[in-house]
C-alpha cells in the first residue's frame, strides 16, 4: 500500500487501508473498522464511497487505527480539513502546506548504479553539473573541486553517470541531471553506502584546515539522552534532512557544491544488559 503522502483524497488512504487490511484478513469488515474507529458501519462506508467525512471527533481514534504519527498524522489531518473545504483561496492554501509535507521524491540506486557511493567525488561532479550549466569539460571540473581530482578521473565519472543514467546529455550538448535526489536500496546499499559515508567523514574532518570558518560550518553536540530522546532525535534529523532537500529544489543559480555530513553516534552506549 502506497504511504499516506501519495493521496491528495484522505478518504482513498482509508479506503486502500481497509482493502489492504480485507486481504490479510478475509473476515475483517465494515463493522469491524467501525468499532475500532467510533462509528457506525454504515456512516463509515459513506466515507470510504467519497459522500460523507469523517467526523472530527473520531479523527484520533482513526489515526491510531491506520498508525499514522508526526508528519503523516499532520499531513492525514491537512488533507481532510482540505476536502471538507470549499472556499477556493482556502483549498489551495491547505492543498500547498500538505505539499510541503511531502516527502522528496528520490530515485533509488541498485545493482550496478551503487557504483555511485565508491569515490565522493562522483556525487560532487553529478552536483557540480547544475552549479556549470551542464557544460561537461573535466579540466573545468577538476579545477573546481576541492580536494583536487585529476580530469581524467572526472571524464570515467562523466561515463559512468551517464552509464547509469544518472545525467543525460541534450541537443546543446550540455549535461542535466535525470533525478534531483538520489538513495540507497536494494541488498547491497548499506555496505556501498558506508564506504561512501567514511570517506565524506574524512572529507568533513580535512575540512577544519582546509576552508575558512565562513566557509563553512561545523559544530558539535554532547548529549545525555534516555530511549525516547534518543528516538525523537532521529526523528528531527530525518524531517531536518527532508526540509533541505525541499530548500534545495528551490535553489535556481547554485554557484557551489556543498557536502552536509550528520553524525549522530554513541559516545558512551547503553551498558548491554540494559539494551536487552
Amino acid at each position: 500500500m502506497a504511504p499516506v503522502f501519495d493521496y491528495l483524497d484522505y478518504r482513498e488512504f482509508l479506503k486502500d487501508f481497509y482493502e489492504k487490511k480485507k486481504a490479510e484478513f478475509p473476515l475483517f469488515s465494515y463493522r469491524g473498522m467501525a468499532q475500532q474507529v467510533g462509528m457506525d458501519a454504515s456512516y463509515l462506508f459513506r466515507v470510504l464511497q467519497k459522500d460523507l467525512h469523517l467526523p472530527a471527533r473520531c479523527v484520533p481514534q482513526v489515526l491510531e487505527f491506520v498508525e499514522l504519527t508526526g508528519r503523516a498524522a499532520e499531513y492525514f489531518q491537512i488533507l481532510l480539513a482540505y476536502g471538507r473545504t470549499r472556499a477556493k483561496k482556502d483549498r489551495q492554501a491547505l492543498l500547498d502546506k500538505a505539499l510541503a509535507l511531502r516527502d522528496v521524491h528520490r530515485k533509488m540506486l541498485e545493482g550496478d548504479e551503487l557504483s555511485f557511493f565508491r569515490n565522493w567525488w562522483v556525487a560532487a561532479v553529478r552536483c557540480l553539473l547544475e552549479v556549470v550549466d551542464g557544460r561537461a569539460n573535466p579540466d573545468e571540473l577538476s579545477a573546481r573541486i576541492c580536494p583536487m581530482v585529476p580530469p581524467a578521473e572526472i571524464a570515467k565519472t562523466l561515463s559512468a553517470l551517464q552509464e547509469m543514467g544518472l545525467v543525460k546529455k541534450v541537443a546543446s550538448g550540455r549535461f542535466v541531471l535525470t533525478d534531483a535526489h538520489l538513495a540507497a536500496g536494494g541488498e547491497l546499499h548499506a555496505q556501498s553506502v558506508r564506504a561512501y559515508q567514511r570517506q565524506v567523514l574524512d572529507l568533513a574532518k580535512e575540512s577544519l584546515e582546509r576552508f575558512p570558518r565562513e566557509a563553512r560550518d561545523v559544530s558539535t553536540l554532547a548529549l545525555a539522552v534516555d530511549e525516547d530522546a534518543f528516538r525523537d532525535i532521529r526523528e528531527m534529523l530525518k524531517e531536518c534532512r527532508r526540509q533541505i532537500q525541499k530548500r534545495i529544489e528551490d535553489a535556481k543559480h547554485p554557484d557551489r557544491v556543498m557536502q552536509l555530513s550528520m553524525a549522530f553516534f554513541p559516545l558512551a552506549p547503553v551498558p548491554a544488559s540494559e539494551g536487552k
